[in-house]
């Protein structure tokens, strides 16, 4: 992957993501769509994967087909709302290994605050995939980001739901080598720091604490 950010703009994940949009949407419709998107966002996400061939042998003869080549990626969930992206790309690569990356945001200052980092070893060999719904301020990422790099990673990519502008911004001088996917650019960060029209908290929505 090779631009900064990707837009998914294939019709199934845009429709989804209205769904997670209405206020109205259940607590477990919204976990249900959430995970449903972060399926398709993967393939996205995973494209140009490296690989390798493996000699089988298929029911009519023998041959050297495609596999994905080196150790098994790394999936980073970015708590707490990251795990409703989590589940889903887990479902799509069910032997990628997991690590998880506590933050919370201080609502003063809307800097990250570090509580909690576990994440799987000799990441310098993987494919990271950091997750988390909502790329808002992007400092929350950016710390995330520093904190995988420190830990050995070099090659990173970063998935969410929603991105702002200022979020991308942010990311991008932060980290202008961690491509970025999403389902949507919106429009700015209002007064408090969340993404407009955005979708709310997605942690208390995906987890019914709203």
């Amino acid at each position: 992957m090779n631009q900064h950010l990707t837009i998914v703009d294939h019709p199934l994940v845009q429709h989804k993501l209205t769904g997670m949009r209405d206020e109205t949407t259940s607590t477990h419709h919204f976990r249900q769509l959430m995970r449903e998107a972060s399926q398709l966002l993967a393939y996205e996400i995973t494209r140009n994967l490296a690989m390798t061939t493996r000699c089988i042998t298929t029911p009519m003869q023998v041959m050297d087909a495609p596999v994905v080549a080196g150790k098994k990626m790394a999936l980073i969930s970015i708590l707490r709302a990251g795990n409703g992206l989590l589940d889903g790309v887990l479902d799509l690569v069910p032997a990628a290994r997991v690590g998880f990356v506590g933050l919370y945001r201080d609502e003063a200052t809307l800097r990250p605050v570090k509580y909690y980092f576990k994440v799987p070893n000799n990441l310098e060999e993987r494919l990271v995939i950091a997750v988390d719904p909502m790329l808002a301020t992007g400092n929350s990422s950016v710390a995330a980001i520093d904190m995988l790099k420190e830990a050995g990673a070099t090659n990173i990519r970063f998935l969410c739901l929603l991105a702002a502008p200022e979020g991308v911004a942010r990311m991008k001088e932060a980290h202008p080598d961690v491509p970025i996917v999403t389902a949507s650019l919106d429009e700015c960060l209002n007064e408090h720091g969340y993404i407009v029209p955005g979708l709310g908290d997605a942690g208390d929505r995906m987890f019914g604490t709203r």
